[in-house]
């Protein structure tokens, strides 16, 4: 269920802010946002991805090296609008949330990510997250 605080944009240094996976989803249902997907096109292959997401890699496989084409890649996708970033675990994104900024971009890092952060096992996709939340994803 949805509370008042997790449907609120939380302040942060850098960038526009913090949202969570919900208020990022209802912003890009309605075409308030523009969702853009960092991971690497491996991670989205193997781990899924949000149907209707503008897909930038922040860094890119293999090797994870810096996407050189981001800053223009990014400005294409944004089409005018916020953007909202996702990544695995909501850390790359608040580096891709702070360059966006730096290009003119209004710009929000999605906690938690696609995947959430890692359990007692290690396991992600279990704790928080896109997924865990029951948000639309599809898998390859």
């Amino acid at each position: 269920m949805n509370s008042p605080s997790n449907l609120q944009a939380r302040p942060a240094e850098g960038y526009a802010g913090d949202v969570s996976p919900e208020l990022a989803h209802q912003w890009f249902a309605c075409g308030e946002a523009v969702l853009v997907d960092i991971r690497s096109s491996a991670e989205i292959e193997w781990v899924g991805f949000v149907p209707g997401a503008a897909h930038v890699a922040w860094k890119q496989w293999p090797g994870m090296a810096m996407n050189a084409s981001f800053d223009a890649e990014l400005q294409a996708a944004a089409q005018g609008k916020k953007v909202v970033l996702l990544c695995r675990s909501g850390v790359r994104s608040i580096a891709a949330a702070k360059r966006a900024t730096e290009l003119g971009l209004e710009a929000y890092n999605i906690l938690e990510g696609f995947e959430g952060d890692a359990n007692e096992h290690g396991h992600r996709g279990h704790t928080g997250g896109w997924r865990q939340r029951g948000l639309p994803w599809r898998q390859n």
